[in-house]
């Protein structure tokens, strides 16, 4: 079998390729993947199988988000100075410390006082879409409910919302024809959120409120406090990450609704099964498909010797459907129980800060369509985001009965 998980083409055009990542864990769980010269970036080992992903995952020590950056695309090491600036690209004790620091707006409880505002949220944004001649699920239901949530978060005007959605646009959709970039406009995205962040907290500073970015900017009980570019940063990553993973969890899970009527049909007689539904859906749509790490040491994955430097690339995707851990993974269950789903990170420093906040914007956007739209239809194809990093669709047909 032609082995090619990252063409960013056949993502456009069928999604992820789980047929070869099928081929890959039964055969080659740790692959050498050939790079390609004209595109920039080296061969890489595919990291396919779920007990595997969590060991990469698990151990900072031995393969860093820092050395090279954590997304797939190689950067220059002037860029890379900067980025490592980003949670995302740090590893321990760094990351710990600013993770320590922004945790404190994400605990589970204070997620859970959110719960009531998001279902208000996903009332409006139906009532919003009713009447309406052409419905699309992205642009009219699941690209506007973390946008919405993000404001709420941050205490910026909802009508910011157009702007952040633009903003992570551009940010994250720099290889697709629909939202290319050009470097010098995703950097000037990026400068525009870091200043738009400084002017909320400098907001906040003068008129603080029951809000993230009031915790955020206040010292701890030890007296460590976020510095004014760790806050931007940090502002950044949630406009990116806040928006990109629960956007297209909520399509692809609709979409996987479509394909299943008999799930949809199960979810409708009984809206309890939302709960499990939330984290079927982020197994099966796996929003992010893969982080990359670098080997910071010789070491080995399940046998075969890995060499300091090497590229490791660790397919999510792939992970969630490996046989020897889900009970008929190719089927799309929203009553399966237990689901250790790794959609959100294979544990580490690295496990989603939002997850609690994702699968509650999942289960309570589900339990509201099927109590609205028990009807709800498919009218017209999918087109999906030309991305092997996001499992994105960019539009989403529907019509609401």
């Amino acid at each position: 079998m032609l082995i090619n998980v990252v063409d960013q083409d056949y993502y456009a055009r069928h999604g992820v390729p789980h047929e070869q990542l099928k081929w890959l864990r039964d055969n080659a769980p740790v692959f050498w993947h050939e790079g390609d010269a004209e595109l920039g970036w080296p061969g890489f080992w595919a990291v396919t199988k779920l007990e595997d992903v969590v060991h990469v995952s698990r151990h900072s020590d031995l393969f860093s988000s820092s050395r090279r950056l954590a997304l797939f695309n190689e950067l220059p090491e002037e860029e890379r100075e900067l980025q490592r600036m980003m949670m995302l690209n740090q590893d321990p004790p760094e990351h710990t410390r600013r993770r320590s620091l922004v945790n404190r707006g994400f605990t589970p409880r204070v997620i859970s006082l959110l719960e009531e505002h998001i279902r208000d949220i996903c009332h409006r944004l139906i009532d919003d879409a009713e009447g309406k001649p052409d419905l699309d699920f992205v642009t009219d239901i699941s690209a506007p409910l973390p946008l919405y949530v993000i404001c709420e978060l941050l205490g910026a005007p909802v009508e910011d919302r157009d702007k952040i959605f633009e903003w992570s646009n551009r940010l994250i959709g720099s290889e697709d024809p629909d939202y290319a970039t050009t470097p010098e406009e995703g950097q000037a995205a990026a400068a525009e959120v870091y200043a738009y962040a400084g002017t909320l907290a400098a907001a906040r500073r003068e008129d603080p409120r029951d809000d993230i970015v009031t915790k955020l900017i206040q010292p701890t009980d030890g007296g460590e406090v976020l510095t004014e570019d760790e806050f931007n940063l940090f502002v950044l990553l949630l406009i990116v990450a806040g928006n990109e993973t629960t956007r297209n969890a909520a399509t692809g899970g609709m979409l996987a609704f479509f394909q299943h009527p008999e799930q949809w049909a199960r979810l409708v007689a009984d809206r309890a099964l939302a709960r499990t539904a939330a984290d079927e859906i982020v197994r099966w749509v796996s929003p992010v498909n893969l982080f990359r790490r670098t080997a910071t040491t010789d070491t080995e994955i399940r046998g075969q010797k890995i060499a300091e430097g090497d590229k490791v690339v660790i397919f999510y995707a792939s992970a969630n459907r490996d046989a020897d851990v889900f009970t008929d993974p190719d089927v799309f269950d929203i009553g399966r129980d237990p689901n250790p789903q790794i959609g959100f990170g294979g544990g580490g420093a690295h496990f989603c800060l939002g997850n609690h906040l994702a699968k509650l914007e999942l289960r309570v956007l589900f339990e509201v369509l099927s109590e609205r739209f028990p009807r709800i239809s498919q009218a017209g194809e999918a087109t999906r985001l030309r991305s092997n990093f996001i499992n994105g669709i960019k539009s989403l047909p529907i019509a609401l009965r």
